[in-house]
């Protein structure tokens, strides 16, 4: 287990979705309804997949009242029910930079729609299914706050013994990886060790980070832009390798 530093990465990703709070608040509102739908209960302490939506919608620091709507939205009829479905999409951007997107919609036509012209607008091109998934590897992810357990080694003993796979230093918060399927076995083994996990959810990370230039950083970073404005998009995942320097010019503007 070693550990490595995409601070950059997390960093900037983190700021984006800051700036973007009302929107962020809507997916992760629609998360939490679909989970709690597909589990078929409203309390996390018996739906792991709601649990893991609860737990990233607070570490976003969404309200309860918020959470609490979008739970008995799950369980509600006529309008308010809702049915949403999980569409992946993927393509690539300037420089062949690859994208791979999740989206919750409750309109295919709509979303596929409105996916196709945020490529077409910003120099880059949709996909076939398959046509870049292979270039991404599904991870769990769990945050910790750094001041739990400050001593690296000693945090690296911790992780080791809970079965994680790796992690990152990310000034405040320590960040565990984990495999797919090792997510809830890791994070309830971290807190049986009196650590308190701040959030926890499967990403997709690039196997291969594809270098970019500034220039070329920014051009893709429009298209990631107008692909997170749209609501029925819940993540966005690129394969640029965002170094310190990349991620200051884009913090810039």
């Amino acid at each position: 287990m070693a550990g490595h530093s995409k601070w950059a990465t997390t960093k900037h990703r983190k700021a984006a979705q800051d700036k973007k709070r009302g929107a962020l608040f809507s997916k992760l509102s629609r998360m939490i309804t679909v989970a709690a739908k597909e589990g078929g209960d409203p309390n996390p302490d018996n739906n792991a997949s709601l649990a893991a939506a609860v737990a990233k919608a607070k570490s976003y620091s969404l309200p309860k009242d918020k959470i609490d709507t979008a739970i008995k939205k799950a369980f509600s009829s006529g309008a308010d029910g809702a049915i949403f479905e999980t569409v992946i999409y993927e393509g690539y951007g300037h420089a062949g930079v690859a994208i791979y997107i999740e989206a919750l919609t409750d309109n295919r036509n709509r979303t596929a729609a409105d996916v196709r012209a945020a490529f077409s607008h910003t120099d880059g091109n949709l996909g076939t299914t398959g046509s870049v998934a292979f270039q991404f590897e599904r991870k769990g992810q769990i945050t910790l706050n750094k001041a739990q357990m400050p001593d690296e080694e000693e945090f690296m003993l911790a992780i080791a013994e809970a079965g994680a796979d790796d992690y990152q230093d990310a000034e405040d918060e320590w960040i565990v990886f984990t495999g797919p399927t090792e997510l809830a076995s890791v994070r309830d083994a971290l807190t049986e060790q009196g650590l308190e996990v701040k959030g926890y959810e499967l990403i997709m990370e690039p196997t291969t980070p594809t270098e970019v230039t500034v220039t070329q950083a920014k051009k893709v970073m429009k298209l990631v832009d107008k692909l997170e404005e749209l609501e029925d998009l819940q993540n966005v995942y690129h394969s640029m390798n965002i170094t310190e320097e990349i991620a200051a010019a884009l913090d810039e503007g």
